[in-house]
């Protein structure tokens, strides 16, 4: 009897499923096609960082646009709202006449509005100069590729300020 289990076991023995396997056809191949274009297309930019005092701006520049420039997922326009501070931001465009020319996607952050301005201006110069090596020479001259290295100075203790000291008593 014992030999009988042994068999009945063998024959009860369970079996591996595996996943079905899916058919290749046309449909799913250009499926697939299409989805790595997507992400080529959407991955050909030129990125930049730009930088003024404590803001930091990151600059993606499509050489395929159509004169779009948003910064923080709003029109620049709307986000710079002063039309001192929409000249500065796309100053490098207008001076290189290719202000129609790229999608410009910008993320800023840190700094008050005026240093963001100057920041995004910054990365663009950069990114302009990735595009195109030509262009180096005269945003040079413009002064938009040197860093703007003043900070603010920080608190010391014992004081009011950076260097302002408490009033001074007699009595």
């Amino acid at each position: 009897m014992p030999k009988e289990k042994k068999n009945k076991k063998d024959t009860k023995k369970e079996k591996k499923s595996s996943p079905p396997k899916k058919s290749i056809t046309k449909k799913t191949v250009k499926k697939e096609v299409k989805k790595k274009e997507k992400k080529e297309d959407k991955e050909k930019y030129i990125a930049a960082v730009g930088r003024r005092k404590t803001a930091v701006a990151r600059v993606r520049l499509y050489p395929k646009g159509k004169g779009e420039f948003i910064v923080n997922k709003k029109p620049y326009q709307e986000y710079f709202s002063i039309l001192r501070l929409q000249e500065t931001a796309c100053a490098a465009l207008k001076k290189m006449k290719c202000a129609d020319q790229f999608k410009i996607e910008v993320v800023v952050k840190g700094g008050g509005i005026s240093a963001q301005a100057e920041a995004v201006r910054h990365g663009i110069s950069r990114a302009l100069v990735l595009y195109n090596p030509d262009f180096k020479k005269r945003l040079r001259k413009l002064g938009y590729l040197t860093r703007d290295p003043r900070m603010r100075e920080r608190k010391k203790f014992g004081l009011k300020r950076a260097r302002r000291a408490p009033q001074w008593q007699k009595r």
